[in-house]
């Protein structure tokens, strides 16, 4: 007898993705792990991500049903990835209906799929729900013929919304018993129990109701469905395995690792996790490369950084002393490139990126792993438990050893780091950067610090207007020093006095002219590369420019009032949130160009909508008081006592500028509106975590808030004219659309539905016998699986007796099949489900479900006739009486 070879992965999402193809849907291929249109996370992290403007209304879908396979990272566990479950890289497996079906048919797909499609046994399936859910359970019995004792109720079956409001609702999870001997042994056992028995594998979200700002909730409209699978733990479950690293995702990869260390996996628990770590890290690193994220010291190519760094050290410890992880790729890219091209097109790219960060990465493992245990040794042999934090800030500043690995390593061997103390050595070398910053920079400018020297600070003028007159300095080419420049030449151009505001303290370089007698300069950006010294940079448009001319600068005036704009309203920002919040609110950073603001600040939390709102609120408040903008310079300390707000980390001389609006009182270096009316409207368009702790707005003022609302009042009259209406009925509108459509489905249901009673009538009275029993086996005219199975209840129950009713249905893609026996003879030995397996064979498909009630179908239509002639044959030789 053949041994049955169980089905890949790569088989399991291909079936999964045909499967919903099948019932409509769209195959949406995976979106990048870079998310394009959610800027709150750093990577994708769940399938629906890409779905989100398509649920919150704010895109268009390309279909009301769509699926997809989508890659997903999620670092929050990384510390945990090595045990038999948890991974930062998986791919999700999800089907989701935007405003098109709901709970019944997203249970139908689910069970069908489970039991018909990948033949999961139905015994060993348990769903949850949520117990305010009094649906779902319904279908969950009508669908999968389960007993409600069968139903779990668990009350963390809801999800959402995302954020303080929005789309949520229950959710209904499906569980995979794994059997007796992974269970705790308590009596109670059940799904949602904290053992390895129950393995949740599939979650049917419901998004049914809108949260508002307070709490209350109230039903959507247009109800959702979004659905989550993870692969791998289906593929676990497929393939009989008891860990996901034992199924075909992973032992490959688990194989050549363990062949490169001379090992094998199985060893020991030691060996088994490293190669577990270095499995799943080696699989993400892959991807991130392939998605363009690569090594950085911040966001995701600091998460990169870490993932590899953590392989590497594992990788050490199984005794791979050479570079490993570049050969990691032709292992992933073989096994997943065929569905996930851009691995293929960027092989050599990740090869590269791979190899030159784990070399990188190398020398400071082995030095620094070295110093790690002697200094644990060392602490050993004097009963300490705590790692202190300047001996943490010494390996990774001087050794550039990661402080998460120390943190890591510690942990292993039952130590603790001081994070304090590492971050109060850590904040006193940044001081110590600062101060020495000048002397650094000048030796890597050193024509410019040779102009500073010479020739003194740039007197800057821009506080004062947007031109003036000026002598050329200093002129700078190629790095180095030049007495004229010709056109078209780039250069650096340096001025005794000028009005070009160059970037600091967030706000953008100045761009303009400098005309000369004999040429004009084009700026481009304005910097200050040494302090005190302004630099102009860009090129000579035309003629001549020589040191010593006599020139004129202007300043493109509409780029730095709007500028002035944004920076402006940073400082009303930065006192609204502090009034609204607490004093524990502080900048900590900010970009201001002429086009947006950006603005970075202290919070634990997310601000609510409400809290948003407040803030716009207050901000346009005092825009429309008009404050006038003083500005004046004083002593630090004198400022301090005034209450002046400086920033986090900020290093200030002994005199600084003071810039005060109403009750905001700021340091600040930034030229201003002269009063606050001229910023003329402030609106906040995004608030989203950058780093723990650390919040940011973005937001626009001025011109280009007023565009900002132009676009959307477009897009309301737009709406409105489409639907025949004016902006202020467009909710009544689209509200009356909505109804309309919901009675237009009714009246279309209801003349299905007679339609099927219709023929239901005329079926059953043209039937067939088979040992005294009738037998219907026909085809009808039913536009889904729903009205087949109907028309299959009705027959049945206008025969004279108990019987048999088969009924196939021409569908566009497919025939389909429902079969329907009364439950008195079921205990004779007729099934349902076999005879739906029969016939959806035959039909070159298959089917199957309860004794009393099954579909099934296939793609040969030409064996539809042959089909249903095996039916009154099974029925003669299966009765039994």
């Amino acid at each position: 007898m053949a041994v049955k070879i169980p089905m890949t992965s790569a088989e399991i999402r291909t079936r999964y993705l045909e499967y919903f193809v099948n019932k409509g849907h769209l195959k949406v291929p995976s979106s990048s792990l870079v998310p394009h249109n959610d800027p709150t996370v750093l990577l994708t992290t769940a399938g629906m991500q890409q779905m989100i403007p398509y649920f919150l209304g704010y895109e268009t879908p390309p279909a009301t049903r769509l699926a997809s396979a989508q890659k997903c990272f999620r670092s929050t566990d990384i510390d945990k990835v090595g045990n038999e479950r948890t991974l930062t890289f998986f791919e999700m497996l999800g089907n989701f209906s935007v405003g098109d079906y709901f709970k019944r048919e997203a249970i139908g797909f689910a069970w069908e799929f489970l039991t018909q499609v990948i033949n999961l046994p139905a015994e060993r399936l348990h769903p949850t729900v949520h117990p305010q859910d009094d649906e779902a359970p319904v279908y969950w019995r009508e669908v999968a013929g389960l007993p409600d004792e069968a139903i779990v109720r668990l009350e963390d079956n809801w999800w959402g919304p995302p954020g303080a409001s929005g789309p949520c609702g229950p959710d209904s999870e499906i569980y995979y018993d794994r059997g007796i001997e992974h269970g705790c042994g308590q009596a109670d056992c059940k799904p949602g129990c904290d053992c390895e028995r129950f393995l949740e594998i599939w979650n049917l979200v419901f998004m049914q109701f809108y949260q508002d700002l307070e709490g209350l909730r109230k039903p959507l409209q247009k109800k959702n469905i979004d659905t989550g699978m993870g692969l791998e733990r289906l593929a676990l479950v497929v393939q009989g395995k008891e860990s996901i690293f034992d199924t075909d995702m992973f032992h490959s990869i688990i194989d050549h690792f363990a062949s490169l260390a001379r090992t094998f996996y199985g060893k020991s628990v030691e060996t088994d996790t490293s190669l577990r770590v270095i499995a799943d890290h080696a699989r993400a690193l892959v991807f991130l490369a392939a998605d363009g994220v690569l090594p950085s010291n911040e966001g995701r190519g600091y998460i990169f950084r870490r993932v590899l760094r953590r392989a590497v050290r594992h990788g050490k410890l199984l005794g791979l002393e050479k570079p490993f992880l570049s050969q990691a790729a032709d292992t992933v890219i073989e096994l997943m490139g065929d569905h996930y091209s851009e691995l293929r097109s960027r092989r050599g790219l990740i090869s590269e990126v791979l190899n030159l960060e784990e070399r990188k990465f190398g020398q400071t493992l082995n030095s620094g792993l070295q110093l790690l245990n002697e200094l644990l040794d060392k602490l050993k042999q004097h009963g300490q438990t705590v790692i202190a934090g300047e001996e943490v800030f010494k390996l990774y500043d001087t050794h550039g050893f990661p402080v998460e690995l120390t943190q890591e390593i510690a942990a292993e061997q039952g130590f603790t780091i001081d994070t304090c103390g590492f971050e109060q050595a850590m904040q006193r070398q940044q001081e110590r950067s600062r101060a020495a910053n000048v002397f650094v920079q000048a030796q890597d400018d050193a024509p410019l610090a040779e102009i500073l020297q010479l020739v003194g600070p740039t007197k800057f003028l821009g506080y004062d207007g947007i031109t003036g007159s000026g002598k050329v300095v200093g002129l700078v080419v190629n790095g180095e020093q030049v007495e004229s420049i010709s056109a078209p030449q780039q250069a650096l151009v340096v001025l005794d006095a000028t009005p070009f505001y160059a970037e600091s303290g967030g706000q953008i370089g100045d761009r303009g002219e400098i005309t000369a007698p004999m040429g004009i300069f084009q700026v481009r950006d304005t910097r200050r590369p040494l302090k005190g010294l302004i630099v102009h940079y860009g090129t000579l448009a035309e003629g001549h420019l020589r040191v010593g001319d006599s020139v004129q600068s202007n300043v493109i005036e509409q780029r730095r009032q709007d500028s002035m704009r944004n920076h402006s309203a940073t400082h009303l920002l930065h006192k609204a949130l502090r009034d609204l919040i607490g004093p524990q609110v502080e900048q900590r950073g900010s970009l201001v160009e002429p086009e947006r603001l950006r603005f970075d600040f202290a919070c634990p939390r997310p601000l609510t909508q409400s809290e948003l709102a407040q803030v716009d609120e207050q901000i346009n408040r005092w825009i429309r008081a008009d404050y006038p903008v003083h500005t004046k310079v004083t002593s630090l300390q004198e400022a301090m006592s005034s209450g002046a707000m400086a920033l986090f980390g900020e290093k200030y001389d002994d005199l600084v500028r003071v810039v005060s609006m109403g009750s905001s009182i700021e340091l600040c270096g930034g030229t201003h509106c002269t009063s606050t009316g001229q910023i003329g409207l402030y609106i906040t368009v995004q608030e989203a975590s950058v780093a723990a702790g650390i919040r940011r707005i973005e937001a626009l003022t001025g011109r280009g808030a007023e565009a900002y609302l132009r676009r959307r009042n477009s897009t309301v009259e737009a709406v409105a004219t489409t639907l025949q209406t004016t902006p202020d009925l467009l909710e009544t509108r689209v509200s009356q659309l909505v109804q309309d459509l919901a009675q237009a489905r009714r009246q279309i249901a209801q003349l299905q539905h007679d339609e099927a009673l219709r023929q239901a009538e005329s079926i059953a009275r043209h039937t067939q016998e088979a040992r005294g029993i009738p037998v219907v086996a026909t085809t009808v005219h039913a536009p889904d699986d729903k009205v087949l199975r109907e028309m299959g209840d009705m027959v049945r129950s206008k025969l004279s007796k108990p019987g048999v009713v088969v009924l196939a249905s021409v569908l566009p893609e497919r025939v389909a099949i429902q079969v329907s026996i009364d439950t008195a003879l079921t205990k004779h030995g007729l099934h349902a489900g076999k005879i739906a397996a029969l016939v959806g064979e035959r039909l070159g498909g298959k089917g199957g479900g309860r004794p009393e009630s099954a579909q099934g179908g296939g793609k040969n239509k030409a064996e539809l006739g042959a089909a249903l002639d095996l039916v009154a044959p099974y029925v003669k030789e299966h009765f039994q009486q």
